[in-house]
């Protein structure tokens, strides 16, 4: 688990320049992007002197193509940009990095195009990769963005994935999510008897690791804000218990055994801290505990069921769902306990209540005549949006730019029992680009980590 963590040796920042005050591509939240950017990703070009240098590796030519398609497939998948096929392109890669002829890609009817080019070095007696891109403007016919980075050469999955983010951030003004991880919960066997593991992969399904061996039930993995550790729940011997795991040291510790059964652990804004619910005589209260000292805190007190609890960005606030008003909706009270006010009034029942990054929404799981919505709504209550419906899916989770959310979906059995599947989707805000997520297996319960950077 020590080599689990991805991290960049060294980025080196050559140029960084934006040549306007807006974005190419403008977001609204409220409607599908319905034009997306026609964008050309040239494949990265091989550096003459670094031809045949990495033995028993892809050679550079293979990397600078795969790590293309990486930045092509992420661009693609946010339903903002159109890629347009490499076969059409008039001008070689190579060329085109130097200087493009512009007329060219805009014959082809590009916007927007990257470029590249990779090389190979060798720093303190170690291979490494150095891989430059260009972004330009198309129709301005100049540079906006230039940058470098040098890595070790099996980091260059997420070397496509750090220049997706800046691609992304220049061309709508919004910061990226692909240099992220997704953790969840790994499902096989028929759905009585289900083999449950902890799971985690890149955001595009690439590099999937298992993190327990499936002999103990896992629920509800989540990240904290490091993006280096997770909590989650597992039952031992019948008994749930809140486990700890440190993912890049690969230690894993025992967080408290708890009388009755817990619910949701989540962790705190400052990592200090997770918060769950703990039921106790068929009763469900909000708790803190304090992962350094132990403390745990009540935050609630009613003889309705509290559960699902959910920090605030600025770890002010805290969102949960709870029956105290006749049937289950979404409620919002200080972190302290105080001013319980409720905000979801609509028809239907309301849970797993999630507050965005951004800190303006909150993501939750609504249940309506048969039918379970994903859905956002501003932290009043007010602007309540249903972004997609199923037969079954639940536990939203943000993109740690709050402009995506993930979730799981189940499908139906046949009469006898088969057929049984549960996968994981996302959904932007508009509620127009849903898309299905490559799992090796069947999937529940994501996480989304922050940034790996950050």
């Amino acid at each position: 688990m020590k080599n689990l963590k991805l991290l960049i040796i060294i980025f080196i920042l050559t140029i960084f320049k934006f040549n306007y005050s807006f974005a190419l591509v403008e977001i609204d939240i409220t409607r599908g992007n319905l034009d997306p950017l026609p964008i050309a990703v040239s494949p990265l070009s091989l550096d003459d002197k670094s031809k045949n240098d990495f033995k028993n590796q892809l050679n550079l030519e293979d990397l600078g193509l795969e790590i293309s398609k990486v930045v092509e497939n992420n661009l693609k998948n946010t339903g903002l940009f159109n890629t347009i096929n490499r076969e059409a392109y008039l001008q070689k890669p190579d060329i085109a990095h130097l200087k493009p002829r512009f007329e060219d890609w805009a014959l082809i009817k590009a916007q927007a195009l990257i470029t590249g080019k990779v090389s190979s070095l060798t720093l303190n007696e170690k291979n490494m990769l150095k891989v430059e891109f260009r972004l330009w403007d198309v129709l301005a016919a100049k540079e906006m963005m230039a940058l470098s980075f040098t890595t070790t050469p099996n980091n260059w999955r997420r070397v496509g994935h750090v220049i997706s983010d800046k691609v992304y951030g220049t061309l709508t003004g919004e910061e990226g999510y692909f240099d992220t991880r997704i953790i969840y919960v790994a499902e096989t066997g028929p759905k009585t008897q289900r083999i449950k593991k902890l799971a985690i992969m890149d955001q595009d399904g690439f590099n999937t690791k298992y993190l327990t061996l499936g002999n103990e039930l896992v629920l509800t993995p989540r990240f904290d804000p490091t993006s280096q550790k997770v909590v989650y729940m597992s039952f031992f011997k019948n008994k749930p218990r809140v486990y700890y795991l440190d993912i890049e040291k690969g230690e894993q510790r025992v967080v408290g055994d708890f009388p009755g059964m817990t619910f949701a652990p989540r962790f705190s804004p400052d990592g200090k801290k997770i918060i769950m619910s703990l039921a106790k005589d068929g009763n469900s209260e909000i708790w803190t505990r304090d992962l350094e000292t132990g403390i745990q805190i009540q935050l609630t007190n009613h003889p309705s069921i509290d559960t699902s609890p959910s920090y605030s960005p600025n770890g002010k606030f805290i969102t949960f769902n709870s029956d105290r008003s006749g049937y289950q909706q979404i409620y919002v009270m200080k972190n302290d306990g105080s001013s319980v006010k409720r905000i979801s009034f609509g028809k239907g029942i309301y849970g797993t209540p999630v507050w965005s990054p951004r800190g303006d929404l909150i993501a939750f799981t609504k249940l309506h005549k048969g039918e379970f919505y994903i859905g956002v709504m501003r932290i009043d209550g007010t602007g309540e949006r249903l972004l997609t419906k199923n037969f079954y899916q639940e536990a939203p989770s943000w993109a740690p730019n709050g402009r995506v959310i993930i979730f799981y979906r189940e499908t139906k059995t046949n009469e006898k029992g088969e057929g049984f599947s549960a996968k994981l989707w996302s959904i932007d805000l508009t509620g127009y680009n849903e898309r299905l997520v490559k799992t090796e297996t069947d999937a529940s319960d994501p996480s989304w980590s922050s940034l790996l950077g950050n």
